[in-house]
């Protein structure tokens, strides 16, 4: 039989006396030219016992988990404003009092995962919370809403820094998908390099922006407070068109619960704090505390003073700019751009083209890229544990050459890129999907968090103790009805808008993980040793032996010599017959060898190989069920891939199917080509390189070369 082996087996010999297949060359050529590049993108791999060297102090852990929550303020303030300029302008004196809820809602959220993070330390969050106290289903709820989110946080941050971006560099609008694609590419290299190195670029822009805003709110208070001085926005001339005038009742409480979500962004990121708490140096829990109250300080405080100064500025936001915004009665037009909240009150407190100006404009477009840094860092983890659970494939669990968990960052990346293109990367359409899923997490975590104290106080007879888990309980639960109204507002004002995709994705995510977790229990079942002998423990009745002949060559005389080694009850050499001259010919040369294993011919009229060879396998299963039967296969091993197209497939066709065929071994029998010593010669200067899964593979010891000296 001339033909490769099945992807997978082993055969030839390396170094170390270990098989190589021709298949498996081909993938070693390959992955040696992948490999330089590979290196220079992502880095040398790294072994697994400097894994404690990933793990993240707080002042790198701050930027890589909570970019999302601190870059929102860029945006929140002016989702406040743009609901509330449907009543008109006399609706903005709402504005502080929709911040004062936010702030409540976003110290409540904090202080609650405060407790989640010292709780449930091992990077489970909203998923360990619900599952532990609410049950799998719950879990899994969460999990999906919480995978989505992700998936948009990506999508929606890079969306609007390249829309940020664009404003300034006409290339980046005109070919804006292209261009998202493009960051989401980079951030995924940077992420796979290990979330300590992306954690130290990211820094710098995270925290110039956030030094930034303090500044802007530190100046602009000196300017408005101790000097008096009058700051207007560039939109502060401008009056807005009411859609509804006179809004009273039902219909102001709606739209204030409405503006209410809407600033409630400023909270999307809190929760992935909880679900990195490995990535964390030790003491794990006390760091990721620590990091989550300032994350919320720093949130809290950037928030409201952007609000503050918008309402001391007198900035005008509208979601219709072109015919809201009015100028002297008349509308701006469809060509007015309308600049975020923070750029406007930025150019009021700094004056327009200001050297602060601009470093705050550019620290703004970069950590709305950077933005989707926590999704990065927040998916491949969940992704892990649910890996780890069983309900996402295995591969989601395994580290990469950075120590990372690269199988997430790419499905976290891909699938963003897929939203991107679906979207023509437009924030305002993606921004309809977002916050669903990060509130459906946030009201089941806390929720379960109620559950959790409940279950503790049922035991608990220490009275300092019991007075903290009440006090716990009581903010856990007042940030569950919170979290709970928001969801409710969020569906009832954006379904239509396009919230139906976030909750049709959760649907999708939660049917695909239910139905890998029944596949993986399906199979622990059925390979589940029994406690009673079974078939697969039993010693087969006896073995029939076949080796598979073409022609009497190299090949076939090392097969049956290795056969015999076996020891079988029955050895028989077994040819199929689709050329009768050839098939003559191998009987002739047979008989004058004098092999002492019987030949057994069979007719193939349709000149097919592997059908004849199943069928007689399967025949010989039915006569005797008991008996295992050992398929010898004899096989050449090339080096050069394009060897590989000069040989036929039969032995890969059939393998595949004696895989399905119960009681039935195969055995390559290789026979090295002289052209595999060059295979063998790149994968011996191969091993002087550090391969990919080297620190799985552990260190290898290589034999020495016999030496020509005398």
């Amino acid at each position: 039989m001339h033909s490769r082996s099945a992807p997978g087996d082993r055969r030839g010999r390396g170094e170390a006396g270990g098989p190589y297949s021709d298949r498996a060359l081909t993938i070693l050529c390959v992955s040696k030219l992948t490999d330089v590049p590979k290196r220079i993108l992502i880095g040398r791999a790294l072994r697994s016992d400097k894994l404690g060297e990933t793990l993240l102090p707080k002042r790198i852990a701050l930027p890589v988990f909570a970019s999302d929550p601190l870059s929102s303020v860029a945006y929140a303030p002016g989702e406040v404003l743009l609901v509330l300029s449907v009543a008109g302008v006399s609706a903005y004196h709402f504005s502080p009092w929709i911040a004062l809820a936010v702030v409540v809602l976003m110290f409540t959220v904090v202080a609650s995962y405060r407790q989640n993070v010292h709780a449930y330390p091992s990077g489970g969050g909203d998923y360990e919370v619900a599952n532990t106290n609410l049950g799998p289903k719950a879990g899994l709820t969460v999990a999906s809403a919480l995978l989505v989110d992700y998936v948009l946080t990506v999508a929606v941050s890079i969306a609007s820094g390249i829309e940020n971006l664009g404003s300034a560099i006409p290339f980046i609008v005109e070919h804006k998908v292209l261009c998202a694609v493009a960051v989401i590419v980079l951030l995924t290299l940077l992420n796979l390099r290990g979330m300590k190195e992306s954690g130290k670029l990211f820094a710098i822009p995270t925290y110039v922006f956030v030094a930034g805003v303090f500044v802007m709110i530190a100046w602009g208070a000196f300017r408005g407070i101790v000097l008096g001085d009058t700051m207007k926005a560039p939109t502060a001339d401008y009056t807005i068109k009411a859609e509804h005038q006179g809004l009273a009742g039902f219909a102001m409480v709606f739209l204030l619960l409405r503006a209410f979500s809407s600033g409630c962004a400023a909270l999307t990121g809190v929760e992935a704090i909880s679900n990195g708490v490995p990535a964390f140096r030790k003491p794990k829990s006390k760091n990721a505390a620590t990091t989550l109250a300032l994350m919320g300080g720093l949130a809290v405080t950037m928030f409201c003073g952007i609000i503050a100064l918008a309402m001391s500025t007198h900035v005008r936001m509208a979601e219709k700019p072109g015919e809201d915004l009015l100028h002297n009665g008349t509308p701006l037009g469809s060509g007015y751009v309308q600049n975020p909240v923070i750029s406007q009150v930025a150019e009021a407190v700094f004056g327009h083209g200001s050297f602060l100006f601009v470093v705050l404009a550019a620290a703004t477009a970069l950590v709305l890229f950077l933005a989707a840094n926590t999704a990065y860092n927040g998916f491949p983890l969940l992704g892990s544990i649910l890996a780890q659970d069983r309900y996402l494939p295995r591969q989601l669990h395994t580290r990469g050459d950075r120590l990372a968990f690269s199988n997430g960052i790419v499905l976290l990346a891909g699938a963003a890129v897929l939203l991107v293109v679906i979207y023509g990367a437009d924030s305002t359409r993606l921004i309809q999907l977002y916050i669903v899923g990060v509130f459906v997490s946030f009201t089941l975590s806390q929720t379960g968090m109620v559950r959790h104290w409940n279950r503790h106080l049922a035991t608990e007879r220490d009275p300092a103790k019991r007075r903290h888990m009440v006090r716990s309980r009581a903010i856990n639960a007042f940030g569950a009805f919170f979290t709970g109204l928001v969801l409710v507002v969020v569906l009832a004002t954006k379904f239509t808008h396009g919230a139906w995709v976030a909750l049709l994705g959760m649907v999708i995510f939660y049917g695909t993980m239910t139905a890998i977790r029944k596949h993986y229990d399906r199979v622990a079942a059925e390979i589940a040793a029994p406690d009673e002998p079974s078939d697969d423990s039993l010693r087969p009745s006896r073995v029939h032996s076949i080796v598979l002949v073409s022609k009497v060559h190299r090949p076939t005389l090392r097969a049956l010599a290795y056969a015999k080694l076996m020891r079988s009850d029955q050895l028989e050499a077994l040819s199929i017959s689709v050329d009768p001259v050839e098939t003559k010919a191998l009987k002739e040369e047979w008989e004058r060898r004098g092999i002492n294993v019987p030949l057994k011919i069979l007719d193939s009229p349709y000149r097919e190989i592997t059908r004849p060879i199943i069928e007689y396998v399967r025949s010989l299963r039915r006569e005797s069920p008991r008996d295992a039967i050992s398929v010898f296969i004899p096989e050449y091993v090339v080096g050069h891939w394009y060897e590989h197209l000069l040989h036929n497939q039969s032995a890969l066709r059939l393998k595949g199917r004696l895989l399905f065929t119960p009681g039935v071994m195969v055995t390559s029998v290789p026979y090295q080509l002289e052209s595999s010593e060059a295979a063998k010669k790149r994968a011996r200067r191969r091993a002087d390189w550090n391969a990919p899964g080297a620190v799985r593979r552990g260190p290898v010891s290589r034999p020495k070369e016999p030496s020509n000296k005398s």
